[in-house]
């Protein structure tokens, strides 16, 4: 069983707190076992977390058995880390261990020197802040999460579930990952960035309402031919309509989102099935093996059959 050690320290966030222990603990295998086992360590005992008090059941010797940490923010970062923290969190690191921060918990990160000369994200308000502080961070305000294989950053709030669910994705295939994003009630990509949130004066209307029955139509339907004037008929709404709804609901299109649901059916597919490409490809909805592996590697950032390769064990998880 993999273990995620939550680092819970003096002021951290709600939500960065609950967001991995929720996301991770919504992960079932294929036989219905459950792959992770979270534990919440902390300094000391109990730890304020601004609207109550935590308890805290782990202490710092508890990252030492951990595959995964996670650092969630806190809301005022410190410039020094509590003693022992750094220490702790650099001799994980050593051995092996994941090191993952949520929102402003980069800044946390940042002080122990790991992510020196690396890649980074935080809340897109905070990220000057951040580059400032730790100059030695290559900061980008514009992604949800960067991925630097051992160590990874993800942006504010909901950017947590997407690092998470892509940490599940890489440690147990995108089946499992999708079950835990369907529990969660989030997509198990989102299209775009930050970027596209910077610019909002409000928030994006909530998912789902309206569109869900349509969304999971398309999902079973990815394999067909579909038009814009089909989707729009199966809603029953005009194409302007559709196309406006999806906007607000989804933050995409509607073939943009039958896109994504087209790649992720063959990842489904490429992980669980020893079928070639251009099966999968035709089962997947695409029009030809090569308009599939263009799209797959426009939205993957690899080949199948790499993806193939890199998710075999997953594959063996599900046999």
């Amino acid at each position: 069983m993999h273990t995620v050690a939550v680092l819970a320290l003096d002021g951290v966030v709600p939500f960065d707190l609950s967001a991995p222990i929720d996301t991770f603990g919504w992960a079932r295998l294929p036989d219905g076992r459950v792959p992770y086992r979270v534990r919440v360590c902390s300094v000391r005992e109990e730890v304020s977390a601004g609207a109550f008090t935590v308890r805290a059941p782990y202490g710092l010797d508890a990252l030492a058995e951990a595959d995964t940490i996670i650092l969630p923010g806190v809301a005022e970062p410190p410039r020094v880390l509590p003693p022992g923290v750094a220490e702790a969190v650099r001799a994980a690191a050593a051995n092996g261990t994941r090191i993952a921060s949520i929102c402003v918990g980069a800044f946390l990160f940042a002080a122990t020197g790991l992510l020196d000369g690396l890649r980074a994200t935080t809340h897109w308000v905070a990220a000057p802040d951040l580059a400032e502080r730790h100059p030695e961070v290559t900061v980008d305000p514009n992604v949800l999460y960067v991925d630097n294989g051992q160590f990874l950053t993800s942006a504010g709030a909901a950017a947590a579930m997407d690092m998470c669910l892509h940490m599940i994705r890489k440690d147990f295939g995108s089946a499992v990952a999708a079950h835990a994003a369907r529990m969660s009630v989030m997509p198990l990509e989102r299209e775009g960035g930050q970027a596209q949130f910077i610019v909002h004066d409000l928030p994006p209307a909530p998912a789902g309402a309206t569109l869900e029955p349509l969304l999971t139509w398309l999902e079973d339907h990815c394999d067909r031919d579909l038009t814009l004037d089909e989707i729009a008929a199966q809603a029953g709404m005009s194409t302007r309509t559709l196309n406006r709804r999806f906007r607000e609901q989804t933050g995409t299109t509607p073939l943009q989102w039958l896109h994504r649901a087209r790649v992720r059916r063959a990842q489904y597919l490429l992980e669980t099935t020893p079928y070639p490409v251009e099966r999968i490809a035709a089962q997947a909805g695409f029009g030809s093996p090569t308009a599939f592996r263009e799209r797959f590697r426009r939205v993957v950032g690899t080949s199948p059959q790499a993806y193939r390769r890199a998710f075999r064990a997953g594959e063996k998880v599900g046999a």
